[in-house]
Order: C-alpha cells, then structure tokens, then sequence
C-alpha cells in the first residue's frame, strides 16, 4: 500500500522590526520646546512696554480781555450830511482830506458808500505779481506768519487804490456844482481811520475799573456814510500808534502762576498765528489784572474792542513719554580725567585699586557711562562701593569713591534687558512728559521703555 505524500508547508513567523517614524520624533521635540516654553513665560515675570514716539504738550488758558489803544473820536464842528473820502481802515496821513459836510445830501452817484472799485496802475500789477512770485517761493507750511504779511501787503496795495479813486471822487466833486457848498476836513495827525466807536475810545488803565471787563452790556456805533450829523457829533475814530493792550481778569491761581512772567506767547480769536506780548500783573485792590502789550497786528483788530486770547503757557515738542516710566537714581561722579580702556578690549572703565593677597593690586573695572559734562562723568553704583580707590590712569593720582548726583532717566529695553538712561524734561501735561530729542545718552524715537518703573530694577532680562 503507498504511503501518503506529507504536503504540509512549515510557516515560520519572524518579529517585525520597528521602525524610527521620524514624524513623531519632531512632533515630540516641538511638543517638549513649546511645553518648557509657556512654563517660562508662565512663570516669569511681564513688563508693560511703552514705545517711545515724538509729540507735544501745549497748555493753554482762554480769557476774553478787553483792548486799549491810542484812540481818540474825531468830532464835526458843524450841522449837516457828512461823507467820507477815504477807505475805512486805512492809513491817513495828517492834513489828509478825510471827510466833507455839505447842507445838502450829496446825490449817490457822486460818491461811494463802499470801497470803490479801482484801477490798478501797470506799476501796482506787476508789484502784485512779484510779491505773489515771491510768496510761492517761500511759502513754508509751518510758518503761518508769512499769509499773514502777504495778505498784509495785498491790503495795502489795494487799499492805495481804492483810496486813489476816492480822492479822485473828492476832486471832481469839488469841481462840480455840488462842490459848492461842501466844507471839507482834514486829519489832525497820522493814524489809522476807523468808523467804529463806542464811547472807550479815552479807556486807560489808569481809568478803567472791573465793570468795564464785563461785556454784557457793550455796544458800538457804526457810523454811516452820507447821514445828517450835528456839531460835536463823532466823525470817525483816529488809532494814532500800532502799540495797544488786551486787559483780562485772572484768577488767584492764575496770577500766583503768573506772577514772575514778563513775555508769553497768545493766539487771538482762535488764530492759527501765535503773538508775543510783554507780560504786566496789575493787582487792582484784591482783583489781578493781566496786561498783554503788543506792537504789531492792531489793525486786524481795530474793530474789535473785546477778545478772546489764549495764553500760551508751555509749548514744547520733543519725546512723549508717561510719567510712571520716569524714576531718580543716584551715580557716582567722578573726574573724566579716570576713565580709560581695558587693555584687552575697546570698553570704557576705570583702574581700581583693591587688596589681593596682603597687597593693594590695580585692576581694570568696565562701567557704562550714565551721563557725561563738560569734566565729570556718572558711573553705574550697582559695581562700586563707597570709598573704593580709584587711580588716575595718567598721573596715578588716587580718588575715593564718595560723591554722588542724582539722574531722571527711564529703562530702556531695546536690547531685552533693562538699562537706565537719562531725560531731560522740558514740560509736562497730568500724565505725560516731554522729554528733550536726540541728547546723549539719552531716548531717541521709537525706543522701548518700561511703563512702570517700579515693576524692575536695573539688568533683569524682560519677557515682552
């Protein structure tokens, strides 16, 4: 009988090598660094960051004065119509023909109730376009002044013209049949013509009182041409100087502020342009006057007899930083004449003479300069102690550290630890400095600072 064939196959089964599955290993490394990561910052400690940035602080305070000038009313001395023959707000010369009284009303077409329009000369035209070629030319957007001097010199020549024409109305109307019965005046004295008036025009300081402070009952006359007038009528009001004064009513607060200034800055009826004044305090019985004192731009306000004026108190620009971010702290100050450099390296520092060993041995220390005069340098405390020896490293003369000077500085954390440096502070608002830009050893635009000083102390290493 045959024996069965054995078909059976042995399957032997070998262990799987593993693998390294490079994906999971990087994974693992990235889970461990952010892991240690948030602990630290976690665990550490956060400063508040403020950027440094350039701006500026302007403290104002608003009044509403009243003006004082060299003014006086001219009167009629006679019964009838009176006209005028000059632009109002002009310049007159004395001896000028100013104005005419006829027993009659003169017919209107033979004078101007207005400036009249004028013909400019050839002369006249090409001065205009020089001055507003030249204006073009100059014309800085910061410098506000220079609109103003332009729009003073169009006026000017203008106002020549119109002038011109209306002296040329006067002669032919002298000429005419209607001349006949005309009496015509002069100015007693140069000034400037106005034909406005209201009774203050002999207000001094030496007469005015508190009540004349007080605007609510004020009024003005705006005297018209071609109208019936009586002897010892007004004719027109003559500003014979360009020098006048605001008066305004200061508070105790504010004259105690007041009271050492001689010169301050204003703007007027809200003006973009800023005037010096001298400055005068007046106590008047118990009531502090101030009294601004000008000498330029009367006219633009020869119509006005109260203002509003803006004191402008500090105005400074530079760099704005809060005021929590400001500390003091004290250095050592010591001749420039010690500081030198490390034999090794570039850094500044000074040669201390220290005890090694039973014998006194000089040794290069680097310290960081806080702040530097003309012969004296500020050396960082944190490194010395009070009478350490320093030697003189030309003539090895010796000094003991002792004297000390205070800085205001900040802490600067551009480099991601904190390190003082020192500001010079030109003004402040309630919450803020302006500090002076681009001094030594000191802020420049957009450094990092701690907001609050008294969160570090000098050297930490910041997490932002």
């Amino acid at each position: 009988m045959a024996s069965k064939k054995n078909n059976s196959i042995n399957i032997t089964r070998y262990k799987n090598k593993q693998e390294l599955n490079i994906g999971i290993f990087v994974f693992a490394i990235i889970f461990i660094y952010l892991v240690i990561t948030i602990l630290a910052y976690v665990t550490s400690k956060h400063v508040s960051v403020y950027e440094v940035r350039e701006g500026s602080i302007l403290k104002d305070t608003s009044y509403t004065g009243i003006i004082l000038r060299d003014e006086t009313t001219v009167n009629v001395d006679a019964d009838g119509y009176i006209n005028y023959f000059m632009s109002e707000n002009s310049k007159v010369k004395a001896g000028t023909n100013i104005f005419t009284i006829s027993a009659d009303s003169l017919p209107q077409e033979s004078i101007s109730t207005e400036s009249p329009d004028a013909t400019l000369s050839s002369a006249e035209l090409d001065s205009l376009v020089l001055k507003t070629q030249n204006f073009n030319l100059a014309f800085d957007d910061q410098d506000f002044s220079q609109v103003q001097t332009f729009k003073s010199d169009i006026d000017t020549t203008l106002q020549k013209a119109a002038n011109q024409t209306k002296t040329a109305q006067l002669d032919a109307l002298l000429n005419s049949d209607a001349g006949a019965g005309l009496t015509v005046f002069q100015t007693p004295a140069d000034g400037v013509f106005s034909l406005n008036v209201d009774g203050y025009e002999d207000l001094s300081l030496d007469t005015m009182n508190l009540k004349d402070l007080d605007k609510t009952n004020y009024s003005e006359k705006k005297l018209q041409n071609n109208r019936k007038v009586k002897n010892g009528d007004s004719a027109y009001k003559l500003v014979t100087t360009n020098n006048w004064s605001v008066v305004v009513e200061l508070s105790d607060a504010d004259a105690e502020k007041l009271k050492d200034t001689t010169y301050v800055k204003t703007r007027i009826e809200n003006s973009t342009e800023t005037i010096g004044a001298n400055f005068t305090l007046i106590d008047n019985h118990g009531s502090y006057w101030g009294v601004l004192s000008y000498t330029r731009s009367m006219i633009q306000y020869i119509d006005k007899r109260y203002v509003n004026v803006e004191l402008i108190l500090e105005d400074e620009s530079g760099l704005k930083i809060p005021k929590t971010s400001v500390l003091k702290k004290s250095f050592y100050v010591v001749p420039a004449s010690y500081i030198t450099q490390g034999g090794d390296s570039s850094a500044s520092g000074v040669l201390v003479q220290r005890a090694k060993s039973k014998k006194n041995v000089t040794e290069f220390v680097a310290a960081d300069i806080y702040q530097k005069t003309e012969d004296m340098v500020y050396l960082n405390p944190d490194i010395f102690n009070d009478g350490d020896v320093l030697v003189n490293p030309d003539g090895g003369d010796t000094l003991s550290l002792s004297q000390k000077d205070t800085l205001t500085g900040v802490y600067n954390m551009n480099k991601g630890y904190t390190l003082f440096q020192q500001v010079a502070i030109l003004c402040e608002s309630d919450d803020y400095y302006i500090v002076q830009s681009g001094a030594a050893y000191s802020l420049s635009n957009y450094d990092h600072i701690v907001l609050d000083s008294t969160s570090v102390k000098e050297g930490e290493v910041i997490f932002q």
